[in-house]
């Protein structure tokens, strides 16, 4: 019998595993590759806030896993991880239901002889009050989707009523790259909407605050690229606020500590990451106060060398001798998947796994068409600060390398082509 991998999660780590594996091991028949996910399509995450802003549109840059799994050689099953018997080896997945409730496949398991969990993150409102119920959160496409949609509300009822004083406040908790970004593509969709038509409500009247409790926005990068993300923001009229908690959401604005009430229709969490709650009832598999398993240099978890991690559900150590771990990147997820797929082949060919070492490349943050910021690290010329169509160019190229990793090279060439057609024949919003 083939040696059995099952990778839960088509997130961009666990897609570019099971692609990897499918195309070195599963084309050669020395193992049988499944991928198990949610749901039936992918889209890189990054790009989640530009399908929020209306800037993309899902159907076309979303990867459909059937599709994918037959073009590179492994299996697709659809299903929501719920449990895991390690000691038969075997995951549970959750009944599917369809939108009515009722139940069309019931509970079943899949047998694996290597687990690799990639399950990914959400978003962690910190037990914020009002939060979950009035904050939309950017962590899967119906998400970004349903704010997109409530935006284009706000205009054409404005539109309808042919208002020109109509306005739209929104406001963005966290200072993050992803929030960041938003706060830029939106102030871009304000311009694009009046161009077409939608002059309900002026730019000038799209009022956009970015909220963030630390004492700078873009904590993770330098001073210099923070200091320079900032004052785009605000060319652009951004009103961002640092060293500002909110201790409460309410449906019609945010309430910080200090007393402040900050008016806002349209509201996004962005703010932290934790694991999915369910991953600290695995079986006995080590989780932190973050839900996140806990792995070591390896990637293998803690309590079983059968079962596999990575990504932003894994706790794993950056590999440098120190107690940092690896930061929740998508630089990351796609360095690990890299590692794992050659680590994996070897296991299957009676070798040891390989140990993963982070390399921080550095980090890019778009500031929509306006601009973009950020710093490349390690390179020749040693570590770099990047702004303007330079920083916005190699921005893009994450997303196509990530393609590449999915399709190759040539496939991927088409895709870029395509895109491009598309930008001369489409609107630049997505406008339903």
């Amino acid at each position: 019998m083939s040696h059995r991998i099952v990778v839960v999660g088509g997130g961009a780590g666990g897609l570019e595993l099971a692609t990897r594996l499918g195309r070195k091991l599963g084309r050669a028949g020395k193992a049988d590759i499944t991928l198990v996910d949610a749901q039936m399509t992918h889209i890189w995450k990054p790009l989640l806030h530009e399908v929020a802003a209306g800037a993309l549109s899902v159907p076309d840059n979303e990867v459909n896993f059937l599709a994918q799994a037959k073009w590179n050689h492994f299996n697709f099953q659809l299903g929501r991880l719920c449990g895991i018997d390690r000691s038969r080896r075997e995951i549970r997945l959750a009944p599917i239901v369809d939108d009515k409730g009722a139940e069309i496949v019931a509970e079943r398991t899949i047998c694996y002889d290597t687990l690799v969990i990639a399950v990914g993150s959400n978003t962690n409102d910190f037990g914020t009050p009002g939060a979950a119920e009035h904050c939309v959160f950017l962590d899967t496409t119906r998400q970004a989707e349903r704010f997109h949609r409530q935006l284009l509300q706000h205009y054409m009822t404005a539109h309808a009523l042919r208002s020109s004083d109509s306005q739209v406040s929104i406001a963005i908790v966290g200072a993050g790259a992803t929030g960041v970004e938003l706060a830029a593509e939106l102030r871009h969709t304000a311009t694009k909407l009046v161009n077409y038509g939608l002059d309900g409500i002026q730019p000038t009247n799209m009022r956009i605050t970015l909220v963030e409790a630390g004492s700078r926005i873009l904590p993770a990068l330098s001073e210099r690229v923070s200091r320079s993300a900032l004052e785009g923001l605000r060319r652009i009229g951004v009103e961002v606020l640092t060293a500002t908690r909110v201790k409460q959401v309410r449906a019609d604005a945010l309430v910080t500590d200090d007393g402040r009430v900050i008016p806002a229709s349209l509201k996004v969490w962005a703010a932290g990451i934790r694991a999915s709650e369910f991953l600290r009832d695995m079986d006995g598999l080590e989780a932190n106060r973050l839900n996140q398993l806990v792995v070591g240099a390896t990637l293998q978890t803690t309590i079983d060398e059968n079962i596999f991690a990575f990504g932003d559900c894994a706790a794993c150590p950056r590999g440098d001798g120190t107690a940092a771990l690896v930061p929740p990147r998508a630089q990351a997820a796609h360095q690990q998947a890299a590692l794992l797929a050659k680590s994996l082949v070897g296991q299957v060919n009676g070798k040891a796994p390989l140990r993963f070492r982070y390399q921080d490349f550095g980090s890019l943050v778009s500031l929509s068409r306006f601009d973009a910021v950020g710093e490349l690290m390690g390179n020749l010329l040693g570590d770099v600060n990047l702004s303007g169509w330079l920083a916005r160019t190699f921005y893009v190229s994450l997303y196509r390398m990530h393609q590449v990793a999915l399709y190759g090279s040539l496939r991927a060439m088409f895709c870029i082509a395509g895109d491009y057609i598309k930008r001369r024949r489409s609107p630049w919003l997505k406008l339903h």
